[in-house]
């Protein structure tokens, strides 16, 4: 069987075929001989009330590992940092529904570990989907997120519309390349109100980045200010998942996931 095709080289994106077979393919054979945890910096370990999780060292990065390969409408997939854990995604066309499975310590400060399944796209984009997590043991920051990125960089320029394992919803940027995630969170219920959004949206119009929201079925509406940020085009749009442990593979499902370039559709 082929592979696929490996992403070509970009700053600092998989620039050889060895790395793929070391933190890909062959991360499963190597867990399936072996029952030694991969190693995770203390940094990434996720909060708890002993530990503190912490931004990555600086200049610590990890290359993306990509699969040129369509799954449902996105253009291709990508392990978003290269988690310890290999990531995958599988997308059901009768049901219409995609599920993701992912590691990753997590979506923030100056880098990102997720997967993402995304298209290249410019002008204004709508993107919307009902996000769910199937088991509900998950650490509660785990995140479904959609997103429109810059590059697959793991420290791109981007604006992500989060939905966690609580239910709390945030708008946030990274602004520039290698800069920190800021945000705007929204807490109008999790488990404090057994209240969840029954579906989440992204649009850019613009440079203008606005969340978008259905809480009981109504039609999505703008939820807080929106941002601004200008992204080079094409960019990235698309939806990811991150576990936000580290070396734990956990899973989201995205449903009736709508895209469209154009803002205003939803």
């Amino acid at each position: 069987m082929i592979a696929p095709p490996i992403d070509p080289p970009t700053r600092r994106t998989l620039s050889a075929a060895l790395f793929a077979l070391v933190l890909g393919v062959g991360a499963h054979a190597a867990h399936a001989q072996s029952t030694t945890p991969p190693a995770v910096p203390e940094w990434a370990l996720p909060g708890s009330s002993t530990h503190t999780q912490v931004p990555p060292p600086p200049g610590f990065h990890r290359p993306a590992l990509t699969i040129h390969a369509p799954i449902g409408i996105f253009q291709g997939q990508t392990d978003v940092g290269t988690a310890v854990v290999p990531g995958s995604a599988g997308f059901d066309p009768a049901s219409r529904q995609y599920t993701i499975h992912s590691a990753g310590y997590n979506i923030w400060y100056t880098r990102d570990e997720f997967r993402f399944l995304w298209t290249k796209m410019s002008g204004d984009v709508s993107l919307a989907a009902d996000a769910s997590f199937p088991d509900p043991e998950g650490y509660n920051d785990r995140k479904a997120v959609l997103v429109i990125r810059q590059s697959l960089d793991d420290d791109a320029m981007e604006a992500v519309v989060g939905e966690h394992g609580t239910g709390m919803i945030h708008l946030a940027e990274r602004d520039t390349q290698g800069g920190t995630m800021k945000d705007a969170q929204f807490r109008f219920g999790g488990t404090l109100a057994n209240v969840k959004a029954r579906r989440i949206g992204i649009e850019k119009r613009g440079d203008a980045i606005a969340i978008l929201i259905s809480l009981q079925g109504e039609p999505m509406h703008p939820y807080g200010p929106p941002i601004t940020l200008h992204f080079q085009e094409p960019f990235y749009v698309g939806i990811g998942f991150c576990s936000h442990l580290p070396a734990k593979v956990d899973t989201a499902v995205f449903s009736n996931v709508a895209l469209d370039n154009a803002a205003g559709k939803f």
